[in-house]
């Protein structure tokens, strides 16, 4: 039995992760078809339509974190380990399982987002015309698994649930926001932080005025392109995901 065997097989042992799964769908799908319900027919866009997939990531990003800081609480990463002494190898596998778990999901979220504004505004125009689309749509897939891993490596790092958890709402949902307020350094710094960059992967360039507005990380003067952002995105999971396999393969279980 693989290694990525056993981590399907461990994931799937509790009910979090089916639980996480169908909360992020359900919050992220149901708050589309709010939005698309209230909306006039040409306000509605692509971009309207994945407008709440940030908050299904999360979701999933929580999920991924407890995939790993669970086995810590009830110790039984000290058997995984003592089955599979190549520590590196068990953090690989988790963050593959996880992500590829993680990307299926974002499909999901966001195909399912944009097929509920369909059924409630049927005479908006709404269809995929353009790459950039296309990327609006199918891009959840790519940023929810890169973001997965980066949940399994700040879950290796802390180790403890709560910390863990606390840290990616926080981080996701307030930390980043409150950056530019910072005197003289603060705008600059705003587009290199990591959630800046995948939101501006998901929905930047999109041409709605309405989310540029409602979020920074999508206005035009954003200093790079969309697929730059997630391969910034990317890289920085990478080096969160390496910090954790040192720290791990050097501290006890």
């Amino acid at each position: 039995m693989t290694l990525l065997a056993v981590e399907r097989m461990k994931l799937f042992s509790t009910r979090s992760p089916w639980w996480c799964m169908a909360a992020a769908i359900v919050v992220s799908v149901g708050l589309t078809a709010l939005l698309v319900a209230n909306l006039p027919s040409g306000a509605v866009s692509i971009g309207a339509t994945q407008a709440f997939g940030q908050f299904a990531m999360m979701i999933i990003m929580v999920m991924a974190a407890l995939s790993v800081t669970t086995e810590y609480r009830f110790g039984t990463i000290r058997a995984t380990f003592q089955a599979v002494p190549n520590r590196t190898s068990v953090l690989l596998a988790k963050s593959v399982t996880v992500g590829l778990l993680a990307g299926i999901t974002g499909l999901i979220v966001s195909f399912g987002s944009f097929g509920i504004s369909m059924l409630f505004a049927t005479d908006s125009g709404l269809s995929i015309s353009t790459a950039t689309d296309w990327r609006a749509l199918a891009g959840p897939g790519l940023a929810f698994f890169v973001g997965a891993v980066l949940a399994v490596a700040i879950g290796a790092l802390l180790r403890q649930p709560s910390a863990a958890i606390s840290l990616i709402v926080l981080w996701s949902l307030m930390i980043e926001s409150l950056i530019p307020i910072i005197p003289g350094i603060g705008a600059d710094l705003q587009p290199w932080l990591p959630f800046y960059a995948v939101n501006h992967f998901l929905l930047g360039e999109l041409g709605d005025p309405n989310l540029a507005q409602m979020n920074p990380a999508l206005a035009a003067d954003t200093p790079y392109s969309p697929w730059f952002a997630i391969g910034y995105f990317a890289a920085f999971t990478l080096a969160m995901l390496v910090l954790s396999i040192i720290v791990t393969n050097r501290r006890d279980a």
